[in-house]
């Protein structure tokens, strides 16, 4: 059989949690003990040399492999516990119909416009003076470690920065939130709704950034929902990597125009637009779901093994 079903879903999740440990110690390792060669400085000081600007490419370069140990390595090691085929489990299919992917260059330009708006709605947000604090303190960090990776003077700077920071983690953060958090949490929960709710939410907790909380969360609804309906890891990976490219791209240009990159970063949109966009989502979603179904039958009628969850 190519199923194994020696573990039920809770223990699938208490499983990846500590392999995401695992993976988060060895990465952080690796990481420290490259960038200690290629900085040449003590592995104490790497962390804070990573955020200066004239180490971006090698920043670029340790957090990508840190993506890789924390989300990537964890993620497949589970797939290939829970099943024999360890991509195919995880949703990599190589059918992807050309409907399918105009329908998801829709749903990704709607989906900017709706965490555009609840930008908005998060900055209005009320908070205790302290945790008003903390949070805007999270936030320059947040934003301090970012800005190490998206000095872009060249367009070799901008190619590399595009492979970094909107190829790479679509891949890994997809492999991991969609391809195994949100399928052990909806076979849990025996809920589409509540599993892709709970790991959208923990998509955006990682993040670590309160402002940029509710947008996350409604773009892992998005993103959810787009798998849900497809299995098909490689269209998630595809919006993904549009919604961070388009970011990148904008980041480049305002670099060039010599504005602000750190304000280019907090854009926000009408609320008035989003929810045109809400309304929006759901029928394209719908019409998504729609030409999925089609593909999956198709595909499990010429699947000589059954097609699985």
């Amino acid at each position: 059989m190519r199923q194994k079903i020696e573990l039920n879903y809770p223990s699938q999740f208490a499983l990846l949690l500590a392999l995401l440990g695992f993976g988060l110690i060895l990465g952080s390792s690796v990481v420290l003990t490259i960038g200690a060669e290629l900085l040449h400085a003590r592995m104490k000081s790497v962390t804070t040399l990573m955020n200066n600007p004239q180490n971006a490419n090698i920043s670029r370069f340790l957090n990508t492999l840190a993506s890789f140990f924390a989300f990537g390595l964890p993620t497949i090691i589970l797939g290939r516990i829970v099943h024999v085929k360890a991509f195919e489990y995880l949703g990599f299919r190589i059918k992807v119909s050309s409907k399918q992917i105009i329908l998801a260059l829709m749903i990704a330009f709607v989906g900017l416009i709706i965490s555009g708006a609840l930008s908005e709605i998060n900055l209005a947000i009320p908070l205790p003076a302290k945790w008003l604090a903390a949070a805007k303190e999270a936030e320059a960090k947040y934003k301090e470690s970012m800005m190490s990776m998206i000095t872009m003077k060249t367009m070799s700077d901008y190619l590399l920065s595009i492979l970094v920071m909107a190829v790479a983690p679509a891949i890994f953060e997809e492999m991991l939130f969609r391809g195994a958090v949100q399928k052990i949490f909806v076979g849990w929960f025996k809920n589409s709704f509540w599993g892709i709710l709970i790991a959208s939410v923990l998509f955006s907790a990682i993040h670590f950034s309160f402002f940029g909380f509710l947008p996350r969360v409604a773009l892992g609804m998005i993103l959810g929902y787009v798998f849900y309906f497809s299995r098909n890891l490689w269209l998630n990976i595809f919006i993904h990597f549009l919604y961070n490219g388009i970011i990148v791209t904008q980041l480049f240009v305002a670099a060039k125009q010599g504005k602000q990159i750190d304000k280019a970063m907090d854009e926000t949109m009408p609320i008035w637009l989003g929810l045109i966009a809400v309304i929006s989502i759901f029928v394209l979603l719908r019409l998504f779901k729609q030409q999925s179904d089609l593909e999956l039958a198709t595909y499990s009628n010429n699947s000589p093994e059954k097609e699985f969850n």
